[in-house]
């Protein structure tokens, strides 16, 4: 699924179903928000700019962004405000409202979206990856008058996000002021179209044989840290962290299995912010039979909380508190006693260690990994066959429907607990829309034998999580320059995919392999490379990954990390492209099994060598690749690649009976010849 730096998106659907005492992730796949109608745009843009002009301190501009108080990257609907403001559905954008005027920066992921949803009448589209689009802190500084004060909800701004901003409106004489309640909800209350509530729902243990460590073991490995750093707490704001930590799961954010919680751990308690403050008594058992005894207060505590635990240390040691600089603003000044205290706390704010622990996967986390793509690479081998037959046979199949199917075939899957994310199901011109979901609502478009279909899909499994991209021209006769751009996308890909580079690396290094082939012609795609991916976590997952720009806390690849690997290509209103594969990075010698391995001559002065290892197991379409445009080692990569797809799946889909999804492989993976 194509990111940049830490997008966020959301979708809103509520439906849970649990399978084997686990929270299965959310199903249902449409957007709670259709396009607004003028009318209606305007009269929430009213809403909030009188709420501005009616503050103790008059608001000259307020900031929405798209966040909730965790740094989600998927948000609830509850925290779903720049998308009710603006009638923008995307997952990633800011928000900025002034008297007069009304703007969104987001990136190019979502022009043409934007340019659908949003009344253009009413809002600017600010386009923020072309050099020419002034930053949200330039435009404010410039556009706002000396003395104007900028409001925002401070627990959807980072303190990192939020530092750089109030700077810059400090060198301009004016002030940026946290807002303590959150003015697009009282907006919503006032026309009597509140925020849904926060969701609550079940939490449960994930056994230790998906986990492969304890929880008690990681509260032993970060109480070390909080000895080493000689804090008196460790705050865990990111909500995948909590997860990650506690071994448990939950279901409040679709597609994540996550819930809304804090946890603070210190060198003598671990105290979780949840719900009311009560955990299911199967959850402290297995809890404490991991070794952890857990506090649990509500989850609306965690501010007094954190700011009596400030109070007590400046009473005392005055130790500093240790948080990730992506905590909230609200967070940062509870932890500091920023608001109870005459000199606030110094902090330690800086990448959180539950982040850079959780990146480097263990040995029965990347078996889960590996074990799983086979599975899903059955599932999607399955859906393809069946598209490609219906619409073969003439049957009107839409891209809701197929979305469903494929879903059908997950479920089939052991240990498939739901979609990682909302599957992107673009025929046509849809798929050149790079975020694109189909709406169950209104027109559903069909899904054409003329068509190049864009199909990004993931599963939530209790071993891994999988993401992956093919794009079928579907009448198997793609245009010269269809067939062009395919293969282009297909060697940035493979050059990712067989790149050798030192330990440590940062992932940035790597993003221009992937666009090499794109840039010899003047093309190129408007999304990073590559992103993390947890462990029956969050699809997207930081802090490293593959990006054009470098990600901020990239700590240098690593052996057992997970990225993705997808670059694109998308001509507006025909089609898109976009090839993508979950990767494992491993360490290399001149013994490896890896294209590149033979010829190495040294290991950059004693480094280390790093590669990747595909995990995806779904075949290119071949009629789309030009042959003639791959060098030696491309042709033989590709057809590798699939030789191992069919030996891998092959004995599966036999053993299942599956005979004609099995034929339909093995056509798919015959290997390429030139000529």
């Amino acid at each position: 699924m194509a990111v940049t730096i830490l997008l966020r998106a959301f979708c809103y659907s509520t439906f849970i179903l649990y399978t084997n005492s686990l929270p299965r992730i959310n199903e249902n796949n449409y957007t709670a928000i259709n396009k607004d109608t003028p009318s209606m745009s305007l009269q929430r843009l009213t809403a909030l700019r009188a709420l501005m002009a009616s503050q103790p301190t008059k608001l000259a501009a307020y900031i929405v962004p798209t966040a909730d108080a965790h740094n989600s990257e998927y948000i609830a609907a509850a925290d779903a405000r720049r998308e009710w403001i603006s009638g923008f559905t995307g997952s990633a954008g800011t928000a900025v409202v002034t008297a007069s005027q009304a703007l969104v920066w987001t990136d190019g992921r979502y022009y043409t979206q934007f340019e659908k949803e949003a009344d253009m009448a009413l809002w600017t589209l600010m386009k923020q990856s072309l050099p020419d689009t002034p930053s949200m802190e330039s435009w404010l500084s410039t556009n706002l008058s000396e003395g104007d004060v900028v409001g925002v909800d401070p627990h959807t701004m980072t303190r990192e996000e939020w530092t750089p901003l109030q700077t810059t409106l400090t060198r301009s004489k004016m002030k940026l002021l946290p807002v303590a309640s959150n003015l697009v909800d009282a907006a919503r209350s006032q026309l009597s179209d509140p925020p849904p509530r926060r969701p609550c729902n079940q939490v449960v243990a994930l056994p230790i044989k998906y986990t492969g460590k304890t929880a008690g073991e990681k509260i032993k490995e970060l109480r070390k840290k909080i000895a080493e750093k000689k804090t008196s707490a460790l705050v865990v704001t990111a909500l995948d962290e909590v997860a990650y930590i506690l071994n448990l799961r939950g279901s409040d954010i679709d597609y994540n299995p996550v819930f809304f919680a804090y946890l603070v751990i210190t060198p003598a308690s671990s105290i979780l912010f949840w719900s009311s403050g009560s955990l299911p008594d199967t959850v402290t058992e297995q809890l404490k039979e991991e070794g952890v005894k857990i506090e649990v207060k509500p989850y609306s505590n965690i501010v007094p909380y954190l700011q009596e635990l400030a109070k007590n240390e400046a009473a005392g040691s005055g130790r500093a508190v240790w948080l990730s600089n992506e905590a909230s603003e609200a967070i940062h000044r509870a932890a500091s006693g920023s608001d109870v205290l005459n000199q606030p706390l110094t902090l330690i704010s800086e990448v959180s260690p539950v982040a850079l622990m959780k990146l480097v996967k263990k040995e029965v986390e990347l078996e889960g990994f590996r074990n799983c793509h086979i599975r899903d690479g059955i599932a999607v081998v399955r859906f393809l066959r069946w598209l490609h037959e219906q619409v073969d046979d003439g049957q009107a199949v839409t891209e809701i429907q197929a979305a469903d199917k494929l879903l059908e075939f997950r479920k089939e899957e052991d240990d498939f607990m739901g979609p990682s994310f909302e599957t992107i199901a673009g025929a046509g011109a849809n798929g050149a829309i790079i975020h694109y979901s189909p709406s169950r609502t209104g027109p559903q478009r069909t899904i054409h034998q003329q068509d190049m279909f864009l199909l990004d899909s993931g599963g939530q499994y209790k071993d891994g999580t999988t993401d992956i991209t093919r794009t079928r021209m579907m009448n198997r006769s793609p245009s010269p320059e269809q067939r062009d751009a395919f293969t282009r996308v297909l060697k940035g890909q493979i050059a990712v995919g067989s790149a050798l580079f030192p330990l440590g690396v940062k992932g940035n290094v790597l993003d221009s392999f992937a666009r090499k082939s794109l840039w010899d012609v003047g093309l190129d795609y408007a999304h990073g490379t590559g992103h993390g991916v947890g462990h029956y976590l969050n699809v997207h997952e930081g802090p490293s990954g593959i990006s054009w720009r470098p990600y901020p806390h990239d700590p240098g690849m690593k052996p057992g990390h997970i990225l993705s690997n997808e670059p694109g290509f998308y001509k507006v209103d025909e089609y898109g492209i976009r090839h993508e594969d979950l990767v494992e990075i491993v360490a290399i010698t001149k013994e490896s099994d890896h294209p590149r391995a033979k010829n190495l001559v040294g290991d950059y002065d004693g480094r280390g060598v790093l590669g990747f290892s595909t995990l995806t197991m779904v075949p290119h379409q071949r009629e789309c690749i030009d042959a003639a445009m791959l060098d030696d080692l491309e042709l033989s990569y590709i057809n590798n690649y699939h030789k191992r797809v069919l030996s891998t799946l092959g004995p599966k889909l036999k053993e299942r009976g599956l005979v004609q999804d099995l034929e339909w492989l093995e056509r798919e993976c015959q290997p390429i010849v030139r000529g």
